[in-house]
């Protein structure tokens, strides 16, 4: 093993060894809700108790809100999915081979519509579809039994939720809202310590770790925000102000970046912008989260910036760099502006005091997200094609223990397709059920058939469960422990009396682990994940959203353009880091694609309602179209990448010396952006599609 692996393992078992107290607290929390709800199963005395407890560990999750979601969507899941197999059971149960086709096309498009959603809503369309093979399949060939399934699934599973549920929100409960309050204040720290490096030209490698970590940061708060509305009604009101947020910190990040990659000439009418920024970032940075308990100094120092920037005095057009002066002044102004309304949007998200107009105002669009629909059908083929074979060889044997299989590989090949390394994912999962076996042997075969009674039940099953949660409270070691606390009650098979039966528990834990691996086989060989080819759809995409700004008649909204960028980038990580020098290259062209799609905005904003000369909107119009057709949009090769720089920037230097006013050099310094992005990324924009 070499030094970093071993260092990773360490960091794993560090965290778990040293819970911390909300780790304590989760794992408390999750283990008593799982207890009362066998415990009310054990007294509606349901069909199969542990999935009741099973869904708790399931759905459980640090912050209430989180539980609730993933529990209304598990349950409308489980609805679904078994809705599917009463009328799939009740309408070809006479074709045997109609029932698998339809089936495996059921579980095919729950994978691709699981494929093009997120969690928790890609949970419950992947579990609507595997939910209709563990009820349909032992319901072949008897009707009567598929509604009763359907209905102990339900039962047991709600029974499950709002045992979760209400302790999530009863014992010690940690709120989305603070969650959001907290992860938004640790962000804004982070950005002002990554403008602090960015500004005194600090580590590049150390940067990128940071803008990255910054980019997953936003897509975090994007989904923390589904979560605040379902804790209580008063506090879908933080919906709004969190998005609206959201917006400006990804402006300042991408201002943020912008400045760090323009030279640093010795103007006079700079150097003092300069100078506040530097000290307002380093201020906050090392102040730290306590800072921002009061926003108020900040965002007047912030405010007090912007407008000396866009003062613009006459000598910020003195001087050797003329346009990157002006350039650098603008982008100053728009960075201490998106800070400054990030500020205010943390404070409006503590005390949300938005009119009833003023919540339903649309100033900022919807984050967009990214949604490959290419990688979703070879998902859903996948899923479809593995479950057709196993349950067909099930269909044919009639032998029982492949119908564990089937359903295993159903679930394994749907729950994990989406993520960016399947396989790997499925092996943590292997991992988990596999360390689950012993303990479970242990527990429900020697330990509680020779002791009988709920009382010995916990005093057997809460350790294990204990440590299992507060695995799951720990993010390195969470798929594995999450297999583990929920395979470990699926094989204890928990019931009132317990009885010795190693057969039956061999035979159930086998089908499960063949299961996996056999799903583990179909992500190796069927379709399997491309990184090279996921990261060039990617880009192809990022150059086509470059493309719609360029040649569009309406100017996009910029959170538009940056929410949908920065998904996307943050989606390429995973794969760009497996492929080595060329992923590296691929991922600063995709962040150098937000600079270049701001300052096409940029470009956009001046032609139509700037004071430009109609000369320079002529030439921006026509630039703007090249760009498009001979950069960005098959086919390429039509002109040389270093010669489209090279013109761009001449151009640039012509369109500075006619007219030296501060919209014209903005409009010089944005061409001069977009010429260096081409030459410094030539992989990025051309050289990967030709």
């Amino acid at each position: 093993m070499d030094r970093r692996g071993l260092m990773d393992r360490l960091t794993k078992l560090r965290g778990f060894v040293q819970p911390t107290r909300a780790d304590w607290i989760f794992a408390i929390r999750t283990t008593a809700a799982g207890l009362i709800a066998i415990s009310v199963a054990y007294a509606l005395q349901l069909e199969q108790p542990q999935w009741a407890m099973m869904t708790v560990f399931i759905v459980s999750q640090p912050v209430a809100g989180m539980v609730l979601a993933k529990g209304f969507f598990r349950l409308l899941g489980t609805l679904v999915g078994a809705l599917a197999a009463v009328a799939l059971t009740v309408t070809v149960s006479a074709s045997p081979w109609l029932f698998v086709a339809i089936l495996a096309i059921w579980i095919g498009l729950c994978t691709y519509a699981a494929s093009l959603l997120r969690n928790p809503e890609a949970y419950g369309a992947a579990l609507a579809g595997y939910t209709a093979a563990i009820i349909a399949m032992p319901a072949f060939g008897h009707q009567h039994l598929a509604v009763e399934l359907a209905v102990a699934r339900c039962s047991e599973i709600m029974l499950g939720i709002v045992c979760a549920g209400i302790a999530s929100r009863l014992i010690l409960p940690q709120l989305a809202r603070d969650a959001i309050i907290q992860r938004l204040s640790r962000s804004i720290i982070d950005l002002a310590t990554y403008a602090r490096a960015a500004f005194t030209g600090g580590d590049n490698d150390k940067l990128d770790a940071l803008h990255r970590k910054l980019i997953a940061e936003t897509q975090a708060l994007a989904e923390m925000r589904a979560y605040a509305r379902l804790e209580a009604p008063s506090l879908a009101t933080h919906g709004h102000p969190v998005r609206r947020t959201i917006g400006h910190f990804l402006s300042a990040l991408s201002t943020t970046r912008m400045l760090h990659g323009h030279a640093a000439p010795q103007n006079v009418a700079l150097m003092p912008v300069r100078n506040e920024l530097k000290s307002v970032v380093a201020d906050l940075s090392a102040t730290g989260v306590a800072a921002l308990d009061d926003t108020a100094p900040w965002v007047a120092r912030l405010d007090a910036i912007a407008t000396q920037a866009r003062r613009v005095p006459d000598k910020a057009a003195e001087g050797d760099d003329r346009v990157g002066t002006v350039a650098r002044l603008t982008l100053a102004a728009e960075f201490a502006d998106a800070l400054k309304e990030a500020l205010r949007g943390l404070d409006a998200v503590r005390e949300p005091t938005a009119t009833r107009h003023e919540k339903r105002e649309k100033r900022q669009p919807a984050l967009v997200v990214h949604r490959d629909r290419e990688a979703a059908l070879r998902n859903a083929v996948r899923a479809a094609l593995a479950t057709t074979l196993v349950i067909a060889f099930w269909m044919a044997t009639r032998w029982a223990d492949v119908a564990g299989i089937a359903i295993i590989v159903a679930v394994v090949s749907s729950l994990f397709a989406s993520r960016p390394a399947p396989l790997e994912t499925s092996w943590e999962f292997f991992k988990g059920t596999l360390l689950a076996v012993p303990f479970s042997f242990m527990v429900g075969q020697i330990a509680l058939p020779a002791l009988p009674g709920f009382g010995w039940f916990m005093l057997f099953v809460i350790p294990v469960l204990v440590v299992g949660a507060l695995g799951m409270a720990n993010r390195q070691l969470v798929g594995i422990a999450t297999a583990f606390a929920i395979n470990f009650l699926a094989f204890l098979n928990p019931h009132q009396t317990m009885v010795y039966a190693p057969q039956v528990f061999f035979n159930g834990t086998a089908s499960i682990l063949v299961g996996i691996l056999l799903a583990m086989g179909v992500f190796a060989v069927v379709l399997p994940a491309r990184p090279h080819i996921f990261a060039a759809r990617l880009v192809r995409a990022l150059h086509e959203d470059l493309a719609r700004l360029c040649l569009h008649e309406r100017i996009p909204r910029r959170l538009a353009f940056e929410s949908l960028t920065y998904d996307r980038i943050n989606q390429l990580l995973p794969y760009a880091q497996r492929l080595g020098d060329t992923g590296k290259a691929l991922l600063g062209g995709s962040v150098a694609a937000v600079t270049v799609g701001l300052e096409i905005l940029r470009l956009r904003k001046l032609q139509f309602g700037g004071k430009l000369a109609e000369r320079d909107k002529a030439f921006i119009a026509a630039f703007l179209s090249r760009f498009a057709n001979e950069a960005l949009l098959p086919p390429t090769g039509k002109k040389s990448l270093q010669a489209m720089a090279d013109s761009t920037r001449q151009a640039a230097s012509e369109m500075a010396a006619r007219r030296s006013d501060a919209e014209t050099l903005q409009a010089a310094a944005a061409l001069r952006v977009i010429a260096a992005a081409l030459e410094d990324y030539p992989i990025f924009f051309g050289r990967l599609r030709s």
